[in-house]
């Protein structure tokens, strides 16, 4: 048994929103007050902070009077936010992430509820404190009853709410296929077979839409209703373009994964790439990271092979032919010849199929 997270969108009424908005802020309360608390024990004492003194922490900070609201909405949200909390510290010291930060009302806000503060019956969602079921667009049933759900906003004003459900994956019929994809900017993907997804260019799609709502929205005056519109403007327009890039590299990546039996691709540091000025907005747009992340985990779920090839191998300036290896080979040139046995290459064909030889080689090697 696998779990995974079904998102769905909800449209909360007027009491639920105030209700919701009354949980985040408390959740942001409570994360920034003892993300303080541990923050000064930490560098002023040397002390390091557990749970369970953190728990201990949110109790009194519920029974001082100067906080009542805190008993206003359900205590599980509260205490998840100090688990993550938690989890954020403890990949801090072992190396894996930042320091954590505060968080920002203006940015996405979520709480998380457990089974005792949520019920799922008949297809409908309760949660505390809050007697009507949540208005939830059920786009697909879900495999079981959900442990957890998580409700957000975005920046945009827009309501979610995230199933976590465990699901028995069904492994796909094996397929004699293998490919090897390389990733790029004109394509977003190039396979050995010669298929090229082209590139929609969201964020340029919508560049003079967005580039018009940010001018409208840097004349209004910080703080005021105008710009509070302004700036959800803004959002949903940015919004957008993120649905818009998920929805194409969800409908690639598990198009790849059911026609071919083993994918062959490269293992990309994209947060050095994007420190490339001229080139960071194309490869964020690009979505190399998401795009690998979710091949490697539907390949899992359906009983496929992602292989990883070492990311300094020469992909693009090596001859699939005969292996000849030229010394530079500038971004600009898409085609070139071999000098060594004359074939007329396609500067991305080429590399996918490298990628791919390479590819069957680790797999059959384990190099």
């Amino acid at each position: 048994m696998k779990e995974r997270a079904y998102k769905y969108r909800i449209y909360p009424t007027p009491e639920q929103v105030t209700l919701l908005e009354q949980t985040f802020g408390c959740t942001r309360f409570v994360y920034n007050s003892v993300l303080r608390w541990r923050t000064d024990a930490y560098y002023n004492e040397q002390i390091k902070i557990n749970y369970n003194k953190a728990s201990s922490y949110l109790t009194e900070l519920k029974k001082n009077p100067e906080f009542p609201w805190l008993n206003d909405v359900s205590c599980v949200p509260l205490q998840q936010s100090l688990r993550h909390q938690q989890t954020a510290f403890k990949n801090f010291f072992d190396g894996r992430a930042k320091y954590p930060t505060f968080k920002n009302k203006r940015s996405k806000q979520s709480a998380e509820f457990t089974k005792s503060a949520f019920k799922y019956r008949d297809g409908q969602l309760f949660i505390a404190k809050s007697k009507p079921p949540l208005n939830v667009r059920w786009s697909r049933e879900l495999p079981s009853a959900p442990t957890t759900i998580t409700i957000s906003r975005d920046s945009a004003g827009r309501y979610f709410v995230s199933c976590l459900c465990r699901f028995e994956p069904k492994l796909l019929p094996i397929s004699k296929n293998t490919v090897g994809i390389d990733l790029g900017l004109k394509d977003l993907v190039i396979t050995s077979n010669g298929f090229k997804s082209g590139n929609p260019g969201h964020t340029k799609r919508y560049a003079s839409k967005l580039a018009k709502a940010q001018r409208v929205l840097s004349k209004k005056k910080k703080g005021s209703s105008n710009f509070h519109k302004a700036r959800k403007k803004v959002a949903r327009i940015q919004a957008k373009i993120a649905d818009c890039r998920r929805d194409f590299t969800h409908k690639l990546t598990t198009q790849l994964v059911n026609e071919n039996q083993v994918i062959s691709c490269e293992s990309l540091s994209v947060k050095n790439m994007v420190k490339n000025r001229k080139l960071a907005k194309a490869i964020s747009d690009a979505n190399w990271g998401e795009f690998v992340r979710q091949l490697i985990y539907k390949a899992e779920w359906y009983g496929r092979t992602v292989v990883q090839i070492d990311k300094w191998y020469p992909s693009s300036k090596r001859c699939n032919c005969c292996g000849h290896v030229v010394d530079s080979l500038p971004l600009h040139i898409r085609k070139w010849s071999c000098s060594e046995c004359s074939s007329e290459l396609d500067r991305d064909l080429n590399a996918a199929l490298n990628i791919k030889a390479v590819g069957q080689t680790v797999l059959a090697c384990g190099a």
